[in-house]
């Protein structure tokens, strides 16, 4: 089965604590990515109502789970996830310590598109979703907000590396 991606990053809806919880925006409606496409209001119904499980996975790799997911919900800004970091896990605690970096800092919805309607920008407007992950990401979809993470006791290398990333990020998207 194939499964479309959607990159959101979220820089001032998304933290992570020291107890490895994390919580944000995984999706925002009406806020176009880079390829056009837009989610509207009411989306994720649906698959929310189905409840089948999202997965918390690292960089969309279905063999790596890093985390659980314990809450999602739409609001009115789009799809919120709250979920924890699983501390047993290698690369769990690998992704917390990039989060906290600032090395990391999206979030990518994993989806099937069930309805969908083109819009004027060449894009879709994505109507109805089915929602099977949520994946932590390096460069998302969506620029127009970054993940923050909290924790200021970083290491120097952790901070060059960060840095690294950041400028990547900047010049894959023009700025």
């Amino acid at each position: 089965m194939e499964f479309e991606h959607k990159f959101c990053s979220l820089q001032a809806d998304m933290t992570v604590g020291d107890d490895l919880r994390i919580e944000g925006y995984a999706s925002r409606f009406d806020a176009p990515d880079q390829g056009g496409d837009v989610v509207a209001p009411g989306a994720y119904r649906l698959s929310l109502a189905e409840n089948r499980g999202v997965k918390m996975l690292w960089q969309h790799d279905h063999s790596q789970p890093i985390g659980v997911w314990e809450d999602l919900r739409e609001d009115t800004q789009g799809l919120w996830v709250k979920g924890r970091l699983l501390e047993g896990v290698a690369r769990a605690r690998e992704a917390a310590a990039l989060l906290r970096a600032g090395a990391i800092d999206g979030l990518s919805i994993g989806y099937r598109t069930r309805r969908a309607t083109k819009n004027e920008g060449g894009g879709r407007t994505l109507m109805e979703l089915e929602l099977w992950e949520v994946s932590l990401v390096t460069f998302p979809m969506l620029p127009s907000a970054r993940v923050a993470a909290k924790g200021d006791s970083l290491e120097p290398a952790l901070r060059e590396l960060a840095a690294v990333f950041d400028d990547a990020r900047l010049e894959m998207t023009g700025r």
